[in-house]
């Protein structure tokens, strides 16, 4: 966990090392943008139906829909998990010309800030020490942001009622139109709000369910607010491309072939 006041923009930063438990790992839309620096071999992200390798590392702002990602064997990688916001104040783009589409860190930082950062991320002495200069180089790119404080704010409030929240209400509470929130959220967060709101309500129902065990999925779309059944069931494809009973399927194939694995709860085997 970083601390202030990197700690109200990112949620955690981590490190990564290991075997990947499959060649392609798929990765449903969570309320988060990602920054990941590669130090082993390229690593690939396939979105739709195009595949691309990631030498340096990625930036992907919070999705609309998932995507695969590819592990290289004895990958190697430290990464940030931002808040939906956290993300702005560290690039000089707006978030929606990301959405949906990684891109390297080099476009975002420059190739020779990016290499030079990777250079001492490999040098550092141990996982510690690479998190500790992953933290203070974020630290030092931290910069005002426009219209932060008010995405913030609405962003949490939305996180906060599990995304059931009436986006119209956001924008009167915040005492600004409907338009100029969605423009806000596009610019910092890529998303519009109603689009934020529906994935935090996807995200926190789906990480609700224990897959070992059996699952009332009409109690379970009532819960989380859903209209009904098929519109639970229409949001689980537009979100993960898998109806809901594939997806338990999928997420129990995990937990029997790598029981207890760091990476089971999130991502699933997309091959």
């Amino acid at each position: 966990m970083p601390r202030p006041p990197l700690d109200e923009l990112i949620d955690d930063l981590y490190y990564l090392a290991g075997t990947p438990p499959y060649p392609m790992l798929m990765l449903p839309p969570m309320p988060s943008a990602l920054l990941v620096l590669n130090l082993g071999a390229p690593f690939r992200i396939r979105t739709g139906a195009e595949t691309s390798g990631y030498a340096d590392g990625c930036v992907i702002t919070t999705p609309t829909r998932a995507f695969e990602f590819g592990y290289p064997p004895g990958t190697r990688s430290v990464g940030v998990h931002f808040k939906p916001w956290g993300l702005a104040p560290f690039v000089g783009m707006p978030a929606a010309e990301l959405r949906d589409r990684p891109v390297a860190v080099e476009q975002v930082w420059g190739r020779a800030a990016a290499a030079t950062l990777r250079d001492r991320l490999a040098m550092a002495s141990g996982p510690h020490e690479m998190l500790t200069l992953l933290e203070a180089e974020l630290t030092r790119r931290l910069s005002e942001t426009a219209g932060l404080a008010l995405v913030r704010h609405t962003s949490g409030v939305i996180a906060a009622a599990r995304g059931t929240v009436p986006i119209r209400d956001l924008s009167m509470a915040a005492g600004v139109s409907t338009t100029h929130l969605a423009q806000r959220f596009r610019e910092l967060i890529g998303v519009t709000p109603k689009r934020l709101a529906r994935t935090y309500r996807f995200a926190i129902t789906v990480l609700s369910i224990d897959p070992a065990g059996p699952v009332d999925w009409t109690e379970l779309a009532t819960r989380a607010g859903y209209f009904d059944q098929a519109h639970f069931g229409h949001e689980f494809r537009t979100f993960t491309g898998l109806t809901p009973t594939r997806y338990i399927d999928v997420r129990r194939r995990f937990l029997r072939e790598h029981p207890g694995h760091v990476l089971d709860g999130w991502p699933l085997p997309a091959d």
